[in-house]
């Protein structure tokens, strides 16, 4: 990369070092064209009076938050928001999801930072937009939102349709080191996990990732339309996105990017197992916009972490398949920022910076 990117504007609001300490929050350790689509959940009066409810009306009176996923429906994102949603409603009551896809998250975060200083907006953000920063040379970066909270973990998942001649990973290896340029790869956007991933194993068995046949999308759901359609030989997604798929039979799942195998496919091998030396865990987060004062990203902060302590949440990381990796304050600011300087490195190595 020709240029690096810091993840928190110096002499600003958003710089930790400019702002009053903060309270941490550390629960689980991290393990290795624009659609428009809203969601409100209706709810009757709730008490706002504990777990943060009350302090964020203090900062942002009767208004409602807005979080975007920026991303298509279908997605990690997608599906981050609307858990967050629902976890959300008996602490604050309603709130809304919108969609702005394209450009993994590149093009929604050109609309959200443009709503500087609103304690009512959120975006639900990750690795995946880190590296389409980077990939798309946007002009945009996290540096322009205010870090809240890490929420969770996500693994890849290597896979094929169900009918395909493909049954192993052996049979994925074999047809990279053939010829990769014939292996058709579905996944996420251009920069994004599923691609840097895809990069890691061409690496592993001696391929050349600068060949590779990537096919991006905006959102899981259409990367799933590729492969089973046949269109991709391969698909790489993130588990939540594809376990309906695996359970019905229709997905044949070779791999996990994960240095164990998991729980939700006990029967799944990682990719180490089947002899790739390839690594990867995605993780998603929330930011609000920049200039937001102390007292309202406090405030924010609070109602996030409050919100991982809820049942609805729980149920939601062990049906999503998803790792708890809360982590909040001056510790996610330096998590982004180190995590920018990561997918970047990663990127040039594998050929796709």
């Amino acid at each position: 990369m020709e240029q690096r990117r810091s993840t928190v504007v110096a002499d600003d609001p958003g710089d930790p070092a400019a702002r009053p300490r903060r309270r941490r929050y550390r629960f689980a350790p991290l393990a290795a064209a624009v659609v428009a689509t809203v969601a409100v959940v209706a709810t009757a009066p709730v008490d706002t009076t504990g777990a943060g409810g009350s302090a964020l009306r203090d900062v942002i009176g009767d208004r409602q938050l807005r979080i975007m996923a920026p991303a298509a429906p279908g997605g990690g994102w997608d599906q981050t928001s609307r858990e967050m949603q629902g976890a959300l409603r008996e602490l604050v009551g309603r709130t809304e999801v919108y969609n702005v896809a394209g450009a993994g998250g590149t093009i929604g975060l050109s609309q959200f930072v443009r709503r500087t200083g609103d304690p009512t907006e959120l975006m639900t953000t990750g690795l995946i937009m880190i590296g389409a920063v980077e990939a798309n040379d946007s002009p945009h970066s996290l540096a322009e939102t205010t870090p809240l909270v890490r929420l969770t973990t996500d693994y890849q998942v290597v896979a094929v349709a169900a009918d395909s001649p493909i049954s192993d990973m052996a049979g994925v290896v074999a047809a990279m080191r053939s010829d990769i340029a014939a292996v058709s790869i579905s996944g996420g956007s251009a920069g994004g996990a599923e691609q840097i991933l895809a990069g890691l194993i061409a690496n592993a068995v001696g391929a050349d990732p600068a060949r590779m046949s990537y096919v991006a999308h905006s959102g899981g759901g259409e990367a799933l339309t590729t492969l089973l359609s046949g269109r991709s030989t391969i698909g790489i997604s993130g588990i939540s996105e594809l376990m309906p798929q695996i359970e019905a039979g229709t997905v044949r799942a070779l791999a996990v990017s994960s240095p164990e195998r998991l729980p939700a496919l006990p029967d799944v091998p990682t990719l180490r197992e089947t002899g790739v030396d390839a690594e990867l865990q995605n993780w998603r987060g929330v930011v609000a916009t920049a200039d937001i004062s102390p007292e309202q990203e406090q405030a924010l902060e609070d109602l996030l972490v409050n919100m991982t302590r809820t049942d609805a949440w729980r149920e939601a990381l062990a049906r999503r398949g998803w790792g708890d990796a809360t982590l909040a304050g001056p510790e996610f600011e330096e998590f982004v920022r180190s995590e920018q300087d990561r997918v970047s490195q990663v990127l040039d190595e594998i050929g796709l910076g």
